[in-house]
This record gives C-alpha cells, structure tokens and sequence, in this order.
C-alpha cells in the first residue's frame, strides 16, 4: 500500500443532467466526481488552483484511469474520497467512490498530474518544493 500524503472526501448526488440514455451516470463525468474530490484534497493542504498559478506552476492531469464497479444513478447519493500518494515527481491520487448508504464501493480509480512551468511551459521533472512543503515531506 502507498503512503497516504493526505485525503479529503465530498458528497454528491447524481443528477438528471449526469445520466446516459440507459439511466445511470455515464462514464465520462465520473471525471468530474473525481475533480470534486481532488478539489477538496488540494484546498485542504492550501495548494488548490489558486495557489497553484500564485506558485508559477499549472498541474495538468496526464492520466487518468476509471474502475466502473456499479452504476451510479438517479439521485443516489455518494462519498468520494480522495488520497494524495505520490508526490516526489508527480501528483497521483487514488479515488474511490461509495454509496453513502450503503457504503458498496462503486467505482475507483487514480489521476497523474505533472507540474508545468506557468512562464516557460515546460513540464518539471521533478515536484516543486512547495508541493513538497505543503504535504509536509522532506526529502
């Protein structure tokens, strides 16, 4: 198991406008379930997209893989967590998504960001400090 740099969860709920014509959530905006939680674990260790561009850097996500488990649907409410476990030359967090009810896991999945000089755009081969700063990690 990876090191857990830090983790935040958030709530949603599904809604009409998520569905595909088979009624469940279509696949393409568990992107943006992900994006939620990924939102909340950044603002929790004061490095969100604000900060992130006051710091000279962009994070753009270079990967991402989904894990669909069972659907989501209409109004179901979720948890989805969010766990930073790499850091040292790219961000990776893990995702999982549960019912809130239940707590049956529903899908997982992960997300590679990389950072990118805002001036010269060019990507950093290894993490700036002050992500490294803002997670706590020495190395």
């Amino acid at each position: 198991m990876s090191e857990i740099y830090a983790s935040a969860k958030v709530e949603a709920q599904a809604q009409f406008y998520d569905l595909d014509p088979m009624n469940v959530v279509w696949h393409g905006h568990y992107a943006k379930f992900f994006e939620l939680a990924r939102c909340a674990v950044l603002e929790k260790i004061g490095y969100g997209y604000a900060q992130m561009e006051k710091s000279g850097y962009a994070w753009p996500v270079i990967d991402m893989h989904t894990r669909y488990i069972q659907p989501i649907t209409l109004n179901q409410d979720i948890i989805i967590h969010a766990d930073i476990v790499e850091c040292e030359f790219r961000l990776k967090i893990l995702y999982e998504i549960r019912d809130k009810e239940t707590d049956k896991r529903l899908c997982k999945g992960h997300t590679e960001q990389v950072a990118v000089n805002w001036q010269t755009k060019e990507m950093e081969l290894a993490s700036p400090s002050i992500l490294l700063e803002k997670l706590g990690v020495s190395l």
